[in-house]
């Protein structure tokens, strides 16, 4: 039964993410910046970016297996691409984002959730705009989601069969996302403290430990470090990016370049504290009080619009932040009473919390981990609530998901749409 369901949720995320392939063929928000780096990997011109390379790797990887040519500016958002090109740098994103839901779903089992609840969880990860938006473009947080989400599943595969191999795996998976984004550690650090749990909890500590110090800090620093000297190995001219490094970076070894960068992407995350019109604070994300507004087509006549924002399906994000609170409320009820589910409350909150404390400019999107962990919260808290008509429920809120995606998606996919309607969609003034 459980392929079935996989089946569903794989063609539903495929066609939500790759219907309107090539639109718009136009730069879109920050693939301006991507598009660049990416580009350099083909010249071998340096440049420096805020995050690790993996995500560009990758996207370079594919690109250099379709015979991409650089050569396009990737100026300004909404400069027309010159040829197809641009499809294949936004086709791995895509196709990151449509099996997200997928181990998603894969994840609520493990954690012994029912199919239907299972299934629920992975069609509202399908029918979540502003996951959807993020990762049709060339962007990274689809990579970022996908390995760390991957890394969870793996780590529950270890819990329950004590597998090396599931912990090697999941150690993968977890610095893989930490090599797209600096907030990926996150996923291995969840990683290791519930194996510290464990740990605790053991007789055999010390085979414990010793696989704990190989699987968890050696094997990560190793592949975080190989990923790294790839990077290096194919930026081996000047560029623009040796401004933000000593004079004579190119020239001392390997491990002292990965030193060097990885202090300046430290020091330069730091540095980004200049305000934006769309940047928005880590209390306001579980109430989507503010969107970011990504493209518009400017050939648009002023009867009709077409723009593109990050502006998550309203349902989605509403409910499940009542149901946080509401399981914060009734926590023991929940999460006490059997503690293999407490990491869905400490995950959210280990996502949420740390960006209380740092002061660089932050977006919606940075709220993508812990939304999809209160996603699998909703769908535990309907899987164990004894209150009557449960499937009215489950239907009410796949339904409803459905009719809101719909209604949003010109916004997710630059649809051009009356005036009147673009009104509708963006009727809270701090969503334009």
């Amino acid at each position: 039964m459980s392929k079935k369901y996989i089946l569903i949720i794989l063609a539903l995320s495929l066609v939500t993410h790759f219907v309107f392939f090539s639109y718009p063929a136009e730069t879109v928000f920050d693939e301006v910046h991507f598009g660049k780096f990416i580009s350099s990997y083909f010249t071998g011109e340096y440049f420096f970016d805020i995050h690790p390379p993996l995500g560009k790797l990758m996207i370079a990887g594919v690109a250099k297996i379709s015979g991409f040519q650089p050569g396009f500016s990737f100026q300004t958002i909404g400069q027309d691409y010159s040829d197809n090109s641009y499809k294949w740098l936004r086709f791995l994103p895509k196709l990151a984002g449509a099996l997200l839901p997928v181990v998603i779903f894969l994840i609520a089992l493990k954690l012994g959730l029912s199919q239907k609840s299972a299934f629920l969880a992975g069609l509202l990860i399908v029918f979540e705009n502003s996951l959807l938006v993020q990762s049709r473009l060339i962007l990274l947080d689809a990579f970022l989601l996908l390995f760390g989400f991957s890394a969870i599943l793996f780590f529950l595969k270890f819990r329950s069969s004590n597998s090396t191999y599931h912990l090697l795996i999941s150690t993968f998976f977890a610095v893989s996302a930490a090599s797209i984004k600096w907030t990926g550690f996150t996923f291995l650090a969840i990683i290791i403290l519930f194996y510290s749990i464990n740990w605790l909890k053991s007789k055999n500590k010390i085979k414990l430990a010793f696989n704990g110090l190989i699987f968890l800090i050696v094997v990560p620093f190793i592949i975080y470090f190989l990923i790294f000297i790839i990077h290096f190995s194919l930026l081996d001219k000047a560029g623009p990016g040796l401004a933000f490094h000593p004079p004579n970076f190119q020239r001392m070894n390997i491990f002292e370049k990965f030193t060097e960068l990885n202090s300046e992407l430290y020091q330069s995350n730091t540095r980004l504290t200049a305000s934006h019109p769309y940047s928005s604070e880590w209390y306001q994300w579980p109430f989507m009080t503010r969107s970011i507004y990504y493209w518009n087509d400017s050939t648009n006549s002023s009867q009709s619009e077409a723009k593109i924002y990050l502006l998550g399906n309203p349902l989605i994000w509403w409910l499940t932040t009542v149901i946080i609170v509401y399981s914060i409320i009734y926590f023991r009820k929940y999460f006490m009473l059997d503690t293999k589910y407490l990491i869905l409350p400490i995950s959210y909150l280990l996502n949420l919390l740390p960006f209380i404390f740092i002061g660089r400019v932050m977006f919606l999107y940075h709220y993508f981990t812990s939304l999809i962990f209160a996603i699998l919260i909703l769908a535990y808290v309907l899987d164990k609530s004894d209150f009557a008509r449960k499937k009215t429920a489950f239907n009410a809120i796949l339904i409803g998901s459905i009719i809101l995606f719909l209604f949003f998606s010109p916004l997710t996919y630059g649809f051009q749409i009356p005036d009147w309607y673009y009104k509708m969609t963006v009727w809270m003034p701090s969503w334009r």
